[in-house]
């Protein structure tokens, strides 16, 4: 008994023991309820900004302290679902970033096929598009496409040029190539928080071209929260929903370590993007990811990790209260 109380109380200290994801056993996804996986890609931003890859490490590093209880489900996810972290996807050549997206497609088609449902921390936002490729109308999305619950600052549906800076399928581009290949429906898809970087003034157009539910933060800001939400549970109802939360739609003060930093314009507080994903509790979550973290940009404290952490804990806890029913 006293050793168990030891090891209880080590396990809770991040920088002690192997750091898998949320201290979650390593193993292959067959038999589980939910897989995490590391995608330590970035060359799908096609710019300087490419410590992206090294984000999974750096949740790892600090997840173990996170590893608790959900008191808003009432729910311990560890228990109530199965959930291993089946590693890293494998990226031999890493600066080719049409491989590494097949890769990840590749990574991912395993995991469905196994029936259990990833949640990941990459990488740059190049990785949503390799794994919706492997869950759009796969198994556990039942054959349909998913849909979309995004939170970005940038829409990621670039189709004015055919790549960017030389990646095809880019973090800029997954929205719109994911649409064209029918594995996603975006009629059935929400965008929210979209806020900066734009260099024309019909940025937006693309989105609304396809047929995206758009929220820009100022309509957010007009709207406010409990409107959205209701937004949400209307457009994703009945749907497989894959989540997909970009880190820079966080305000910087909260996330200062990503990759392309909207200082411009308030980003969403964490209670605030922590509701929007609870506009989903109930729902058919077949997945969903957290990306474009900088830990070479990130405070001293780990505040962006720590941060990417909650977000990851808040996705699982979602799909794992789903295996027995809100509390």
């Amino acid at each position: 008994m006293a050793e168990e109380h030891d090891r209880s109380m080590m396990e809770n200290l991040y920088w002690w023991g192997i750091p898998t994801l949320f201290r979650c056993p390593n193993e292959p996804p067959e038999g589980a309820d939910i897989a995490l996986v590391g995608v330590p890609h970035s060359t799908g931003n096609g710019t300087t900004e490419r410590d992206q890859h090294l984000g999974p490490r750096a949740l790892r590093h600090v997840s173990a302290v996170q590893r608790r209880v959900h008191g808003e489900f009432r729910i311990n996810p560890w228990e109530a679902a199965k959930i291993v972290d089946v590693g890293d996807v494998p990226f031999p050549r890493a600066n080719d970033n049409e491989d590494c997206i097949q890769q990840i497609t590749d990574f991912y088609t395993r995991i469905d096929a196994a029936g259990a449902r990833p949640v990941s921390v990459g990488g740059d936002h190049s990785i949503t598009g390799g794994i919706v490729q492997a869950l759009g109308r796969g198994k556990i999305a039942g054959g349909e496409p998913v849909s979309f619950l995004h939170l970005d600052a940038h829409t990621d549906v670039f189709t004015k040029v055919d790549h960017f800076l030389g990646a095809e399928k880019s973090a800029a581009h997954w929205g719109a190539y994911l649409a064209d290949q029918g594995q996603v429906d975006p009629t059935r898809s929400m965008q929210i928080g979209l806020r900066g970087h734009p260099r024309t003034l019909d940025w937006l157009q693309p989105s609304y071209d396809y047929g995206y539910n758009v929220v820009t933060m100022k309509e957010f800001r007009q709207r406010g929260l409990a409107d959205v939400i209701a937004q949400i549970k209307e457009v994703l109802a009945g749907r497989p929903v894959y989540i997909t939360f970009d880190l820079d739609c966080l305000d910087p003060t909260i996330a200062p370590g990503v990759s392309n930093l909207e200082p411009g314009a308030k980003g969403f507080d964490i209670d605030e993007a922590v509701g929007l994903l609870r506009a989903a509790r109930g729902m058919n979550i077949v997945g969903g990811d957290v990306v474009c973290m900088m830990p070479t940009k990130d405070s001293p404290n780990n505040t962006t990790a720590l941060s990417a952490g909650a977000v990851m804990f808040e996705i699982i806890s979602l799909i794992a209260e789903n295996r027995t029913g809100p509390a």
